[in-house]
């Protein structure tokens, strides 16, 4: 039974305006492959970031790249609405997961700012 409403809801997000979005942009950006690899790098040079935030080593090389990275990618209007799609995405599956969690108890204060 719960794993039923588990694929429900899977199915249901499938069908959001919000997937449907990432869907169609990302398929958009990723058609040019510069575009494509400032993507990836941008989103390897994110987890780096957090994790040096975590570690408390702070790398100012990474985070001037991510940031020009960054500023290039809005730039471009493919990439920009993808990483908003994405975001859009992200938070959607982000308050689903708090919704779970509070309903079983769970602390996501490891997870909060």
């Amino acid at each position: 039974m719960v794993y039923d409403k588990a694929n429900e809801l899977a199915q249901d997000i499938k069908n959001s305006e919000e997937y449907r979005e990432y869907k169609a942009t990302k398929e958009k950006a990723f058609e040019n492959q510069t575009t494509a690899s400032l993507i990836k790098e941008y989103h390897k040079l994110q987890i780096t970031a957090q994790a040096a935030m975590v570690t408390g080593n702070k790398d100012d090389e990474s985070l001037q790249r991510l940031q020009k990275i960054g500023e290039l990618l809005q730039m471009n209007h493919d990439a920009s609405a993808f990483l908003m799609a994405e975001y859009r995405l992200n938070r959607m599956v982000s308050d689903i997961y708090k919704i779970l969690a509070e309903a079983i108890d769970v602390d996501l204060g490891m997870l909060e700012e």
